[in-house]
């Protein structure tokens, strides 16, 4: 007979191997039937693992945000399109790929984007958001980073999203999304293998656009709906730049944004610059 100290002993080390199996499944999702993936990535029921973010399972759906009825193909007019890409030389791979039309597409799967607060606030979301792209596109003519191939953007502590090896994920895209972490999510979100196709982003221009959107909404709208100020999201797109990086660069953003502000017939606002 089993000394009953051992069943015992037996019976917590078995809780615990059940308790870390469920622990390492959650982080790394394939949650069982019923149970929703949270965008921590985490197994559960309840607002906390369904709600916002969630990424897979009995997901509840988050009602979308009230919207000012601005009609962002009334912004973004094919004057205000073209007037940005005609800038880029008929030898840029991204000038055949960049379309409004790809544009507007895209924008549909995000009603949020650029339909929050005042029509001015629209507009100047729209022209923050065109500022950044056309700094990290050179007026839509490049598709992916230069010389991005070449640079490491794996980061191997994330378990969540592993790279995959052979595929590169450096910038690519109008907002130049880059490293697994992004991409895994990214694709998760909008419906591709980011990481196993990451290069999709520079073959399909509506999944590039819907790729600047995802970075967008879920790292910079907040910012510029609040009326922290274009230097705000400057931080949020590229915080190195803030930090001495490249100055240069950070003038540009705030050129651009200038620009188009006067454009669409709207103030810059203040705090211009991080």
């Amino acid at each position: 007979m089993v000394p009953l100290s051992y069943i015992k002993l037996f019976s917590v080390i078995a809780i615990l191997a059940g308790f870390l199996t469920q622990s390492i499944v959650g982080q790394n999702c394939g949650c069982a039937a019923k149970l929703c993936c949270s965008q921590f990535g985490y197994c559960g029921t309840g607002t906390s693992y369904c709600g916002k973010g969630c990424q897979s399972g009995p997901c509840t759906k988050t009602p979308d945000a009230p919207t000012n009825g601005a009609s962002v193909a009334n912004i973004v007019t094919p004057a205000f399109f073209k007037g940005i890409i005609s800038q880029a030389s008929s030898g840029c791979a991204g000038k055949s790929f960049y379309t409004r039309n790809a544009f507007l597409e895209a924008a549909k799967s995000y009603p949020g984007f650029g339909k929050t607060g005042s029509i001015d606030d629209s507009k100047r979301e729209i022209a923050a958001f065109f500022a950044h792209v056309t700094h990290e596109t050179g007026h839509f003519c490049y598709k992916e980073e230069i010389n991005g191939a070449s640079k490491d953007y794996c980061d191997e502590t994330n378990i969540q999203y592993p790279c995959v090896p052979g595929k590169g994920y450096h910038g690519r895209g109008p907002i130049q999304i880059s490293w697994n972490y992004n991409y895994g999510p990214a694709g998760k979100s909008i419906g591709f293998d980011g990481l196993n196709a990451p290069e999709t982003v520079s073959s399909n221009a509506v999944i590039a656009f819907k790729t600047g959107f995802w970075f967008w909404m879920n790292n910079v709208h907040s910012i510029i709906t609040s009326n922290k100020g274009f230097g705000a999201t400057i931080r949020a797109i590229n915080g190195m730049e803030c930090k001495g990086g490249n100055t240069g660069a950070v003038q540009a953003r705030i050129k651009y944004f200038r620009e188009y502000c006067d454009k669409l017939g709207v103030s810059p606002g203040k705090n211009l610059s991080c």
